[in-house]
């Protein structure tokens, strides 16, 4: 934990200079009174400031940050994140310099992995859940349409054989692409079979 020691003449001033320090508002502080301010004799000499402790309280996004940036760091990359809040939680793009398909992996494993843990250390500073969505390089978006491409051309193939399609094993966001993108298909249905990590989706007549 950050901690901090400031004081000022009065116990408001004391916190405004701490927080100034950390360029951070009150609500992301616990505070604690080490000495109240006291004027010295007849009131003129040896006046005694007041000293407070601010703790800073741990900002859940910006720890899955700072995780993402020194895992980056460790593999020899330079990474800038950029954060932006979308209807079902966050999102955090990774950019920099280095190779960054180092933090993809083969399609979107080692990514995947990092989600993973960029939930659990931003969820281990919230009071409530968190979902995060990370990507790099935009690996997320052409993965989609990827997929997207890929269901529609097999969908094809399973009117045309008439025999079901059996897909590799997929992530849970993977294996949704290819559900959303078939939902409404006139002549093929879409489901899942396995248990994870092996789970797939299969591609069947209606």
């Amino acid at each position: 934990m950050k901690k901090i020691v400031a004081s000022g003449k009065t116990i408001d001033d004391a916190v405004r200079n701490g927080l100034s320090q950390w360029q951070v508002t009150e609500d992301r502080v616990k505070i604690i009174v080490l000495e109240q301010p006291s004027k010295g004799l007849f009131g003129l000499i040896g006046v005694k400031e007041a000293k407070v402790e601010l703790e800073l309280i741990p900002d859940p996004l910006e720890e899955a940050e700072q995780f993402l940036i020194e895992v980056a760091r460790t593999m020899g990359l330079s990474a800038k994140i950029d954060r932006k809040q979308t209807k079902e939680g966050y999102y955090l793009s990774v950019s920099g310099s280095g190779d960054l398909g180092m933090l993809i992996g083969r399609r979107g494993g080692t990514l995947d992995a990092l989600q993973y843990l960029v939930n659990i250390v931003a969820n281990r500073y919230s009071d409530s859940h968190l979902r995060i969505v990370l990507d790099a390089e935009d690996f997320r978006e052409r993965r989609r349409k990827t997929l997207e491409e890929l269901s529609d051309r097999l969908a094809g193939r399973v009117i045309r054989t008439r025999k079901e399609v059996v897909l590799e094993p997929m992530s849970p966001h993977e294996r949704k692409v290819i559900h959303s993108q078939l939902q409404n298909h006139p002549k093929v249905r879409t489901f899942s079979k396995g248990d994870e990590p092996n789970r797939r989706v299969v591609i069947a007549l209606r």
